[in-house]
């Protein structure tokens, strides 16, 4: 499960003045307040393609001459296509603890304040809908052999293991706990949650990143074998100008 919220895409101005600084090509810029007269853009000079989803509606949108040197530049890599670093997004996702650990491993161009699970793991009781175990299953007996895909092997058990039921009794012993640690204030309550806590625990996080870290992630994560990623990358498609980032569609070798 990955819930993402809340984003905003910042800096295009900004980005657009540096990215014509090398050429000095500033003169060229065709980006601008949706409008129309003389102040204004107007269709002949939007990057959106037809047909035309927000006519007139004061936005500021991308020109197509911007649009295709900032495609050109992408496409070129990472080191031509540095402007994309300036493109900042901000947005809050709540996501399984084992998926952040795999985000954490992109720490450049990246900041993110979490919910602590130090300070405020106490606050609320546990319930289902905190962990991430849609893919989870219960089983009953079965006779010994009858593995259901490998998913167990006979020498361990005469039934199948019944894998929701085993986090819900990690909720009960984690909600235990809970009470005794807001009952007695003693800190090895305290350790039983954290320690016992499940990595399919949710938490949230507000996340700044940028386009290039997003070009990277894209590339990787797009075709991963966790939903959470392939969810994500398909967010990414969502975001304004996506192709900014998606241009590099040839894949590295892992």
């Amino acid at each position: 499960m990955i819930k993402i919220e809340n984003f905003e895409v910042m800096g295009w101005e900004h980005v657009i003045r540096g990215m014509r600084n090398p050429m000095n090509s500033w003169n060229k810029s065709d980006s601008g307040i949706c409008k129309g007269g003389e102040d204004g853009i107007g269709c002949e000079h939007c990057a959106v393609e037809i047909p035309c989803t927000h006519a007139y509606d004061h936005s500021w949108q991308l020109g197509k001459a911007d649009h295709e040197l900032m495609m050109k530049l992408a496409k070129a890599g990472s080191v031509h296509g540095k402007f994309r670093r300036m493109i900042a997004v901000y947005v809050d996702i709540t996501a399984p603890l084992y998926w952040w650990k795999e985000f954490d491993t992109y720490k450049i161009g990246t900041v993110a304040n979490s919910c602590s699970t130090m300070h405020k793991i106490h606050a609320k009781e546990f319930t289902l809908e905190d962990f991430s175990c849609e893919h989870l299953s219960c089983w009953g007996a079965a006779p010994r052999g009858n593995t259901d895909g490998d998913l167990m092997d006979e020498k361990v058990s005469d039934f199948m293991y019944d894998y929701m039921g085993a986090l819900m009794a990690t909720i009960v012993a984690l909600n235990s706990a809970r009470e005794q640690f807001l009952k007695r204030q003693d800190k090895r309550y305290w350790w039983q949650m954290i320690q016992l806590l499940p990595s399919s625990y949710n938490q949230k996080r507000t996340v700044m990143l940028n386009y290039e870290v997003l070009s990277g992630i894209y590339i990787y994560r797009k075709n991963h074998k966790l939903d959470e990623w392939r969810e994500f990358c398909h967010w990414i498609e969502q975001l304004p100008y996506s192709e900014i980032i998606t241009c590099n569609v040839e894949e590295p070798t892992e």
